[in-house]
């Protein structure tokens, strides 16, 4: 299990995970940048970070499967 994960981590740093990267990089700029603006709009109505950083993550965790259902690999 630990070497399919190595593996893994090596081809996506190689470019050589996806079928079109450019692609996956995109949902993951798209998945960061809402997980970000979503943390930064609690933090500024006055929610405590703990509990907005909790929030974030969790919405864009859940974002993470639905942006990658297309996605193919090599």
């Amino acid at each position: 299990m630990w070497a399919m994960t190595q593996n893994s981590i090596i081809l996506f740093f190689r470019g050589k995970l996806f079928a079109e990267p450019s692609k996956a990089y995109q949902k993951i700029l798209i998945g960061s940048t809402v997980t970000a603006l979503l943390f930064i709009a609690l933090a500024k109505a006055d929610v405590p970070l703990w509990a907005a950083s909790l929030a974030a993550a969790l919405i864009g965790g859940g974002l993470q499967p639905y942006l990658f259902r297309n996605l193919r690999y090599r």
